[in-house]
C-alpha cells in the first residue's frame, strides 16, 4: 500500500475512534440531505424534540422559547434561518442546546449524525458565491472520509439583531 493512502487510512481510523492530532470535533447534523457541524465545546445538550411555546411578534425562524431546568432557551429553527421547506417532526427531530455569544440557544434540526473529528487540513475556506449569497455563518468546509460538512461559526449564525430578538422572546417569556 502506497505510503499516503496508509496515512489517509490511519488518519480516517483515528476519526472513527475519536483521536485527533490537529484538529477539532464537531457535532454533525443534518438538515434535509445536506450535513452541518458544530464545535462539540459550544455544545452544551442534545434534546428530543418538545412543543416549544410561542412568542407572538417574532421572526419565523424563532420558533419559540424553551424551559430547560429553570433557564428560559430561544428556540431557532434552522431549516427556516437557511431557506429551507419546513417539514413535519420526526423521532429523529432534536433541539442542540448550543451557546452563541454567551448566551444559550436551542436549534432544531432533523436528526444528529455524530461527533467528528475533523483535521485542520481537512477544512477549507467556504466558497463565495458572490455579494447575493451570505456564506459568513460558515467557518468552513469540511471533508470527513467522503462526507462534506459545512461547519457552522456560532457567534456569526444570527446576526446582532435576530440575537436581540430571540432575547426578546425570552424576556417576554
Amino acid at each position: 500500500m502506497p505510503s499516503a493512502t496508509l496515512e489517509t487510512a490511519a488518519r480516517e481510523l483515528n476519526q472513527q475512534i475519536g483521536l485527533t492530532s490537529d484538529g477539532s470535533q464537531f457535532l454533525t447534523f443534518n438538515l434535509g440531505e445536506e450535513l452541518y457541524g458544530v464545535d462539540i465545546l459550544r455544545v452544551q445538550e442534545i434534546k428530543g424534540y418538545t412543543t416549544v411555546t410561542k412568542i407572538p411578534n417574532t421572526p419565523s425562524h424563532i420558533k419559540g422559547v424553551l424551559n430547560l431546568r429553570g433557564t428560559i432557551v430561544p428556540i431557532i429553527e434552522l431549516r427556516t434561518k437557511f431557506g429551507m421547506p419546513t417539514i413535519e417532526y420526526t423521532a429523529f427531530t432534536v433541539i442542540i442546546v448550543v451557546v452563541v455569544r454567551d448566551k444559550v440557544m436551542g436549534l432544531v434540526v432533523d436528526s444528529v449524525s455524530d461527533v467528528l473529528n475533523i483535521d485542520k487540513n481537512d477544512i477549507q475556506v467556504p466558497p463565495q458565491f458572490g455579494a447575493k449569497v451570505d456564506v459568513s455563518f460558515l467557518n468552513g468546509i469540511g471533508k470527513s472520509g467522503d462526507k462534506l460538512v459545512a461547519l457552522l461559526d456560532m457567534d456569526r449564525l444570527l446576526s446582532e439583531d435576530e440575537i436581540q430578538e430571540a432575547t426578546v422572546a425570552t424576556k417576554a417569556a
